[in-house]
């Protein structure tokens, strides 16, 4: 029997075919068309599995999308990047439309889910996930199966509280974790500094090229994460931190700056293990297909 697995973006809506050995049979893409409204957009994905029903036989849908999500109830609450998704109740509707049994995770959760099971973290029983993109992430995942808590929001690191910055990010904590280490937070924070407009792909380059200021923004970034990621060795203890991200994939030279940041906040720094996610774009359409 094959899996779905479907990737819900901002900007895109992904849809993937997977085998029973998790091998990618079949991908397909559509924008995310706002103006269309919520169930508009999703019909070019049912109809597309619809279509497919034709040529495989399927066992399950996942479906990754970012949060905030109540996970038992199969619904979206209010994510900032799907305007009118608000309050939808997303399983019972490819229920419905497909007739095939659907569960629904967090993005990150189905990335991370992904790493801990084929990626960089495959093979360790405790694997906690970190995305640093234009937010920031996270999926703890145990025994290959995702934690959730009890209102879904287990690993949301990105309200850490991480140094006294009075900043706050979208109503985030002060001196949370997005609010400094974030990739819309670093060219914040260097285009403040700069006096200027910059992105995190133009800090990094300034990085590489010994422009101080933006070394300084990439040596504070790599602490702030080390201060993160001590904290949830803390709580959870890990074998295996697993970063991914457009940040992280971008410049993995970052991963050894922060685990030597980290190795000083930490009770046992020998082992500790901090490795690049191996998983990029189809990192969530693996994860969700799991999910079945």
């Amino acid at each position: 029997m094959n899996k779905v697995g479907i990737d819900i973006g901002g900007t895109q809506l992904r849809c993937a075919i997977f085998d029973e050995g998790g091998q990618l049979i079949k991908k397909v893409k559509f924008n995310n068309e706002v103006a269309l409204g919520c169930t508009a957009n999703l019909d070019k994905l049912i109809d597309f599995i619809n279509e497919e029903k034709n040529n495989y036989q399927f066992n399950g849908i996942g479906i990754g999308c970012p949060g905030p999500l109540d996970i038992r109830k199969g619904k979206i609450l209010n994510p900032v990047n799907l305007v009118g998704w608000n309050n939808f109740e997303i399983v019972k509707y490819f229920e419905e439309k497909t007739l095939l049994k659907t569960k629904l995770n967090n993005d990150a959760n189905v990335a991370g889910l992904a790493e801990a099971i084929y990626g960089a973290g495959k093979g360790y029983e405790a694997v906690f996930f970190i995305t640093i993109s234009t937010g920031v992430g996270g999926a703890y995942i145990l025994e290959n199966k995702i934690i959730a808590g009890a209102n879904s929001a287990a690993a949301e690191i990105n309200n850490i509280i991480i140094n006294e910055d009075k900043y706050s990010h979208n109503g985030l904590n002060a001196g949370g974790l997005e609010g400094q280490c974030s990739g819309t937070n670093i060219a914040r924070i260097a285009s403040e500094k700069l006096n200027r407009k910059l992105n995190a792909e133009e800090v990094f380059e300034l990085h590489y090229s010994k422009n101080e200021v933006a070394i300084q923004v990439v040596e504070d970034f790599c602490e702030n994460m080390a201060k993160g990621i001590a904290n949830i060795c803390a709580v959870v203890d890990p074998d295996i931190f697993v970063i991914g991200g457009s940040v992280a994939i971008h410049n993995p030279k970052i991963i050894d700056l922060i685990k030597e940041n980290t190795k000083s906040k930490v009770f046992y720094p020998e082992n500790l293990k901090i490795e690049l996610a191996k998983f990029q774009d189809d990192a969530g359409l693996i994860g969700a297909s799991q999910l079945i």
